[in-house]
């Protein structure tokens, strides 16, 4: 019974992983070198590749810099309620009990041309929706809780004695952050930052919602792929894909080694 569980551990990672990545491998191949180089090197490719590289950088500094800070508050700040705590861990947690595609459709109902905040902000010269900025508020919706789940356990594992003897001698509370509270959540940020670009490199639902998915203009790389395949340019979808899923085995590796480090450290 225990070797047939195996194997059946194995066929169904053969099916729903392995096969899956050798028909994209050999999809991209399909018209030999020339067509791979051609599908990547096009307007539409490249523009798309260039928008989801924006919105890696964009999003991964700000779900850092916002989510460690509100790991934070949620596990040292002792003034606030456990009602408020336990709001705010709810609206947390909102992105993985909410599709992906209502998040996007909430930010075009809230912030789309046709409310009283989108117009404001037409007025004033900034266009949201079906915008860069948009596509921005729709992949940190999906990504926030990743840094803030990854961070706080790693709070509340170490406890507060090192840094409350570090203000007990007069440190300022960034320096106590920077030598005490840092070195000891840096791999629970990294895991959090790993997370962060795989889930923003292949987020679908809420940007297709909230870019519209205008070629050369809000066009993302997983949403030039739905477009190739609705046209049938299997081997223009699969070179894309292809990319995509060489950066998220690479992520994973890096993942690997950062668990390595951590251990040896």
């Amino acid at each position: 019974m225990r070797r047939l569980w195996i194997a059946l551990t194995y066929v169904v990672f053969l099916i729903l992983l392995i096969a899956p990545l050798a028909k994209i491998f050999i999809g991209s191949w399909g018209e030999g070198w020339s067509g791979f180089t051609e599908s990547l090197t096009r307007a539409q490719s490249m523009h798309a590749l260039m928008m989801t590289g924006i919105l890696v950088v964009i999003v991964t500094a700000l779900n850092t810099l916002f989510g460690v800070m509100l790991a934070i508050y949620l596990v040292r700040a002792s003034w606030l309620s456990r009602r408020i705590k336990g709001l705010l861990n709810s609206v947390v947690d909102l992105p993985f009990a909410v599709s992906p595609v209502i998040g996007g459709l909430m930010i075009v109902l809230v912030l789309g041309p046709n409310s009283a905040l989108g117009a404001f902000f037409e007025d004033v010269g900034i266009k949201i929706v079906y915008a860069l900025p948009g596509m921005i508020l729709a992949t940190l919706f999906v990504t926030f809780p990743l840094m803030v789940r990854e961070v706080m356990p790693v709070l509340q594992e170490i406890g507060t004695q090192q840094e409350e003897a570090a203000s007990t001698l007069g440190a300022y509370s960034w320096y106590t952050f920077w030598k005490v509270t840092w070195p000891s959540i840096r791999w629970g940020v990294i895991y959090g930052v790993v997370l962060t670009v795989a889930r923003t490199l292949g987020e679908f639902g809420a940007v297709l919602v909230v870019s519209g998915n205008i070629m050369n203009k809000t066009q993302t790389a997983t949403t030039l792929v739905y477009q190739d395949v609705e046209n049938f340019n299997v081997t223009e979808a699969s070179s894309v894909a292809l990319v995509l899923a060489a950066f998220s085995v690479g992520l994973l590796l890096l993942m690997e080694w950062a668990k390595k480090r951590k251990e040896v450290h």
